[in-house]
């Protein structure tokens, strides 16, 4: 260790930080799979093409926990005793950009599709679409890079990327959670019951994009101003669980909204929870 200028604090800060990044993404990721089970099991009439992105979005995130725990096990097992691997990253840091960029992008597109029904704009569809796009685009391309550098010590050239690729997620992230609060609050009627499902909704809508952009974030001022250790990473390998999560409980929350809103409520309120709670 001391030949690589190396201390026990600083692989601690190093391994440590990656392992409770993994630790956390692993519990995240057994909700995912509850999650799952109750889609599965429900046996909700959503079109072939809702089916097909939850179970992409379940193999994605089986895939990727899998790649976390070999990485725990190649850093602390394989490579132990040995520390100069974490001066270096191999495949399973380049792979959690892609399928962290593929969790975000096929789940904001998801939401998107309900701005849209929700708003009837174009505009603001397109424009949150363009964000995810950009996000993706620039995650893939940092994600490459970092795997063809591999040198962490010459990370600060993915320094642009990373701050496009995290800024244009959360950007999209937030902008989904502003359309779909505004357009839930307009249709807040003097019925108790209304604004009580109205109240639920727009609870939701807050969460999808809150608990995605701190982490995105976490994981840029990670990376920009922490470098020299793992903290991007402990923020890096949850991000998709938490996408995929969001998803999963959007459709799942069906079932609660559905025996809320039986009673009758106003016929523009019953239009727009109608239009949130089915899947077309």
């Amino acid at each position: 260790m001391s030949d690589l200028g190396l201390d026990q604090k600083s692989i601690s800060r190093l391994i440590g930080i990656l392992l409770l990044g993994i630790i956390f993404n692993t519990y995240l990721y057994g909700l995912v799979s509850w999650q799952f089970l109750i889609y599965h099991t429900t046996k909700f009439n959503d079109p072939w093409r809702v089916r097909a992105v939850v179970g992409t979005l379940f193999v994605l995130d089986t895939l990727h926990s899998a790649v976390a725990v070999y990485a725990a096990w190649d850093m602390c097992v394989t490579n132990f005793g040995n520390p100069a691997v974490i001066l270096t990253v191999s495949w399973e840091i380049p792979f959690t950009a892609v399928a962290t960029s593929c969790a975000a992008i096929i789940t904001q597109f998801f939401l998107a599709h309900r701005v849209l029904r929700l708003t009837k704009s174009w505009i603001i569809t397109g424009f949150i679409c363009l964000l995810s796009l950009a996000g993706f685009v620039f995650g893939v391309v940092a994600g490459v890079r970092s795997g063809i550098i591999q040198d962490v010590s010459k990370f600060s050239v993915l320094a642009p990327l990373v701050t496009c690729w995290l800024g244009f997620q959360t950007a999209a992230d937030l902008s989904i959670t502003l359309a779909l609060t505004v357009a839930l609050w307009r249709s807040r009627t003097g019925i108790r019951k209304t604004n009580t499902i109205l109240n639920r909704l727009i609870r939701g809508a807050v969460q999808t994009g809150l608990f995605a952009s701190i982490f995105a974030l976490g994981d840029l001022f990670g990376f920009l101003l922490h470098r020299d250790t793992n903290l991007y990473a402990m923020f890096a390998y949850p991000i998709g669980r938490i996408y995929t999560n969001t998803l999963l409980d959007t459709l799942n929350s069906r079932i609660t909204l559905q025996n809320i809103s039986q009673s009758a409520v106003d016929f523009d309120t019953e239009v727009r929870l109608s239009t949130f709670i089915c899947i077309t």
